[in-house]
């Protein structure tokens, strides 16, 4: 899923690893001659072109599954298997790369992506499973190293530029990367995306290693990621029901996009229609993000709560015309989970602000490293469940009851978010 860029996102993505520190105003980087200056188009570049590797392969692995498999209902289960290893594996990584520095971090990522190619190139379903995996891994890991490197790189007055800048170029590649990952697979087979995919990771490398990010700054002498007890936290993020609240929140914003990824492309193909007409239905999605902006003014002028419990409403209706039209209707399902990739680009502009409210100072990496297993989740409950339904009914309903999923977070939105909110 574009899995979604702004600060509030991206500081909630395993801030878990991130040292214990508040914003520097160090934004000088060491080079091997001289230092260069880290700025916002530093990371936008950055995040542009890690963008546009995982891009390419967002469509491709459910499409190439579903070639592999033969059945929407085994893309489910092979979905769900890699969700759970998934989820594991990101609460073990602290514990394996606690002392590893940063740039290695970062590069390990960007090698994993490369590895995954390798994988998936080899149209097999061991290679498919290892593929899907080391895709996840590697992002969630590129996703941590790159925080941590904004944090201490960009001073936080700095952020309402910085972060809209780096939404904003990475939107291109997320716009261009699906439907072109699939032209290539329809095209040139298996390999095609693969040897793009292939070609931009070692560009972000060599732009990574140029740039030569300081590891280090004044209140973050070491440059290592650090270990960090996930589990520990639990009871206290459960005992709050505000956190309870944002969580669902954000589980419920990114099981759209999980479902929309994931069986949007299938609904496509079951209705008879070309692989690369849902590459381009992903890609028009993608568009809409920059509509983003637009909700933030409008919580400014109308509140949060209504924002969100609108938009929740959207996607729920949006959902749910989509899986009545089903494979019998492939256009109107597009145009309708188009309306509520509308909605969900709402969401992605201001659902995380109730966590952002709730959380206290003190505590807010600390309970931030349980919020963001709201992702891990929302890949393995709907893959879970849709495996299930899947045996008995047409994909179409999936989409239904992803509907009823949203109108009930979006309900208790509405219910429990503070009217001050």
């Amino acid at each position: 899923m574009p899995v979604p860029a702004i600060w509030c996102l991206s500081e909630m993505v395993f801030p878990c690893w991130l040292a214990t520190a508040t914003m520097p105003t160090d934004t000088a980087v060491s080079s091997v001659s001289s230092p260069r200056r880290a700025g916002a188009y530093t990371f936008a570049l950055l995040f542009a072109v890690e963008s546009f590797v995982r891009a390419l392969n967002s469509t491709v692995v459910s499409l190439q599954a579903y070639d592999i498999l033969g059945a929407s209902q085994k893309v489910s289960v092979l979905s769900t298997s890699v969700s759970i290893v998934v989820l594991t594996t990101t609460l073990m990584l602290p514990y394996v790369l606690g002392n590893l520095r940063r740039r290695w971090a970062y590069t390990l990522g960007v090698i994993l992506l490369m590895l995954a190619s390798l994988a998936l190139a080899s149209h097999m379903l061991a290679g498919q499973a290892a593929g899907m995996l080391m895709r996840n891994t590697g992002a969630a890991m590129l996703n941590i190293t790159l925080s941590l490197y904004i944090m201490e790189h960009i001073q936080r007055s700095e952020l309402a530029r910085a972060e809209p800048l780096r939404l904003s170029l990475s939107t291109f590649s997320w716009m261009t990367g699906p439907a072109f990952g699939v032209w290539l697979y329809v095209n040139y087979g298996p390999w095609g995306p693969q040897v793009v995919a292939l070609t931009a990771a070692c560009i972000l490398l060599v732009i990574f290693w140029y740039l030569r990010l300081s590891d280090g700054g004044r209140t973050l002498p070491r440059g290592n990621l650090q270990k960090f007890n996930v589990l520990s936290n639990i009871r206290r993020f459960v005992a709050q029901p505000r956190l309870r609240l944002a969580w669902l929140i954000a589980f419920g914003r990114s099981c759209f996009w999980t479902t929309f990824f994931i069986y949007g492309p299938l609904l496509i193909v079951e209705s008879g229609l070309d692989k690369t007409t849902g590459g381009l239905m992903i890609s028009a999605s993608q568009a809409v993000l920059l509509s983003a902006w637009f909700s933030g003014r409008l919580a400014r002028r109308h509140g949060v709560r209504k924002v969100i419990a609108g938009a929740f409403a959207l996607a729920a209706v949006m959902s749910a015309a989509a899986g009545i039209a089903g494979t019998g209707g492939p256009y109107l399902a597009m145009a309708c989970l188009l309306g509520g990739s509308v909605a969900a680009s709402a969401l992605d502009g201001v659902g995380g602000i109730p966590f952002l409210r709730a959380v206290h100072p003190h505590e807010r990496q600390r309970m931030t490293a349980v919020y963001r297993t709201y992702i891990d989740f929302s890949e393995l409950v709907p893959s879970f469940t849709f495996a299930i339904m899947l045996l008995w009914l047409p994909i179409g309903m999936v989409f239904v009851m992803l509907s009823i999923a949203l109108a009930a977070v979006g309900l208790v939105a509405w219910r429990f978010l503070p009217r001050s909110l």
